[in-house]
């Protein structure tokens, strides 16, 4: 090997050398701060006092509950003269509240922003937009024996009494014209009555008002003239089946891939009220001898094959009908009804 290429080498080895000690005394020199700042306990954060804000977003008319609120630490300098701070505030007393203004889960709650019960414009805030408030008569017994409160939601039954045809016997009905209607009071009471022990007490009411569409307000206001009306309280359960069961059937359309406006418009149809598509119940459902319908009235009857005006059919009065004995059918044509005995022929 020639003295050029040994000296080439050499010093090659000590660039190299160089560079790795340099590269070394880098690393080490932004590794030692690195290492002491870890060393250091760090300072625990400022925390202000405690706050009431929104466990989860509150539209207007919110009735609020013990799950809808909590307190929360809030920044010293952004705590406003109108919120609620945990010293000198009583959480129990604004449950029943309802809310002015809407509130975002999690935004501190101003005094502003909730109405209380008995105060001034409190009924007009719980109301939802377009809403209208109804009030009916109730007995105690139809009234659930006083264990529906303000914020329950129920089904109406119409109970009434429909004039009897052609033998004047009345058909005796009840029938349930709106579901899932929200209670706004009981009374005079928007609120529930709490007792020594803390608990909500059980108190019997006559009137009961409720939130309605302006459609299912008339409905209410002629279902008071035609019969009874009872309160029928629904399970918390029944809106989340109902909503499937609308979905399944293609009534309601989930929108796609949107979670946020998927769980608005499930929260907007389970608080719908509902009217039409009623069930309903007759007479002959409870009992072997009540009417399930209403015979024609003053139509021509015949017994045996033989015309007979509607009441002489009914009861054979002044001998214009012959007694039938043993179990008869009738037989509807129109306004014409024939009785044949069974066995006989028409």
């Amino acid at each position: 090997m020639d003295s050029r290429k040994i000296v080439l080498l050499v010093g090659a080895l000590f660039v190299a050398g160089i560079t790795a000690f340099f590269a070394r005394t880098l690393i080490m020199g932004s590794a030692a701060p690195q290492a002491a700042a870890m060393g250091q306990p760090t300072a625990p954060a400022a925390t202000g006092p405690e706050v009431l804000v929104a466990t989860r977003a509150l539209p207007i008319g919110t009735i609020l509950d013990a799950t809808a609120l909590k307190f929360q630490p809030w920044p010293k300098e952004l705590v406003d003269g109108a919120y609620y701070l945990k010293t000198g505030t009583d959480l129990t007393k604004l449950q029943g509240t309802v809310v002015r203004n809407a509130i975002t889960a999690g935004q501190p709650v101003t005094r502003g922003a909730l109405v209380s019960p008995g105060d001034r414009g409190f009924l007009a805030a719980a109301l939802g937009p377009g809403m209208r408030a109804v009030t009916v008569s109730v007995s105690n017994q139809a009234a659930v024996a006083g264990f529906v409160f303000p914020g329950d939601r129920i089904d109406l039954v119409l109970t009434q009494t429909v004039a009897g045809g052609g033998d004047g016997q009345p058909l005796k009905v009840s029938e349930t014209i709106m579901r899932n209607v929200r209670v706004l009071a009981t009374d005079q009471r928007t609120d529930n009555v709490v007792g020594e022990d803390g608990k909500t007490k059980v108190s019997s009411f006559s009137t009961v008002t409720l939130e309605a569409t302006p459609k299912m307000a008339e409905q209410v206001a002629v279902a008071r003239t035609i019969g009874e009306l009872s309160l029928s309280l629904r399970a918390l359960a029944d809106n989340s089946s109902e909503l499937e069961e609308a979905i399944a059937s293609g009534a309601v359309k989930m929108p796609d891939g949107d979670p946020k406006a998927e769980k608005a418009m499930m929260v907007r149809v389970a608080t719908q009220p509902q009217t039409g598509s009623s069930s309903f119940a007759t007479g002959a459902d409870v009992s072997r001898f009540q009417r399930s319908t209403v015979p024609p009235k003053g139509g021509t009857q015949s017994v045996q094959g033989v015309p007979v005006a509607g009441a002489a059919a009914a009861g054979g009065i002044g001998g214009a009908a012959p007694a039938i004995q043993g179990p008869v059918v009738r037989i509807a044509r129109g306004n014409n009804v024939t009785i044949v005995p069974v066995g006989g022929k028409n």
